[in-house]
C-alpha cells in the first residue's frame, strides 16, 4: 500500500525513516549531538511539505520532535550529562518509532498515512486496506521493538555488537521493506 517510488515530497513511507537511519548511523560516542542536528533537518525537510499540505503524519511529527529535544539538549548539556543518552540512543531511537508505531495502531496505523498517497480515496475506508495497513504497521512496529532490544542486548554483549547493532537490524529492515513492498503489490492485484 506504500509507494515505494515516491520522493519525500510525494510521502514515501521509506523516505520516513531516513532521519532515523541517519541518527543511528552517524549516533555514537561523543556525535549523538551531531546525529540528532542531522536527523533534525531530514525531519524537517520532510515534514514541511506535509505540513503546507496540512497533512503530518505521526512518524514525521515524532521524528520532529525528538530530534528537536536531542538537539536541544545537545547544546546545553556537558558530555557528563548526556552520557546516558550518548550510550542509548540508538536503544531510545528505535525504541520511539516502535512505540509510536504502535500507538498508531489505536487510532490511524502509520502506513495508511503513507499509503494513502498513493491510493485511491474510495480504497480509503475498505476492510483490505485498513487489515493491510494493520498488518505492515505491526511488522514495523515490531521490527522496531526488535531492533531496540538488540541495541540493548548489543550495550551488554560487546563481543557481538555488530551482530546486535548491524548485521541483524539492517537483516530486519531488508526483509520488512522487502515484505512491505510484495505484500503492498499483492493487496493492490
Amino acid at each position: 500500500m506504500a509507494d515505494r517510488d515516491a520522493g519525500p515530497g510525494n510521502g514515501s513511507l521509506f523516505f520516513a525513516f531516513a532521519p532515523w537511519i541517519i541518527f543511528d548511523v552517524v549516533a555514537g560516542p561523543s556525535t549523538w549531538g551531531y546525529a540528532a542536528l542531522a536527523g533534525l533537518i531530514a525531519s524537517v525537510v520532510l515534514t514541511v511539505p506535509d505540513i503546507r499540505r496540512g497533512q503530518v503524519n505521526v512518524l514525521n511529527a515524532a521524528g520532529l520532535v525528538f530530534f528537536a529535544v536531542v538537539s536541544i539538549l545537545a547544546l546545553v548539556w556537558d558530555r557528563g550529562q548526556g552520557i546516558w543518552l550518548e550510550e542509548y540512543a540508538q536503544v531510545i531511537s528505535s525504541g520511539l518509532i516502535a512505540l509510536v508505531a504502535f500507538a498508531s495502531l489505536a487510532f490511524d496505523p502509520f502506513t495508511a498515512q503513507y499509503a494513502r498517497k498513493s491510493t485511491p480515496e474510495q480504497v480509503w475506508d475498505t476492510p483490505r486496506f485498513k487489515k493491510a495497513n494493520r498488518v505492515l504497521t505491526l511488522l514495523w512496529a515490531c521490527v522496531f521493538a526488535v531492533i531496540a532490544l538488540l541495541g540493548w542486548l548489543a550495550l551488554r554483549f560487546t563481543s557481538a555488537d555488530d551482530w546486535l547493532n548491524w548485521v541483524i537490524p539492517v537483516a530486519l529492515i531488508v526483509l520488512a521493506v522487502r515484505f512491505t513492498r510484495d505484500y503492498a503489490a499483492h493487496q493492490r492485484g
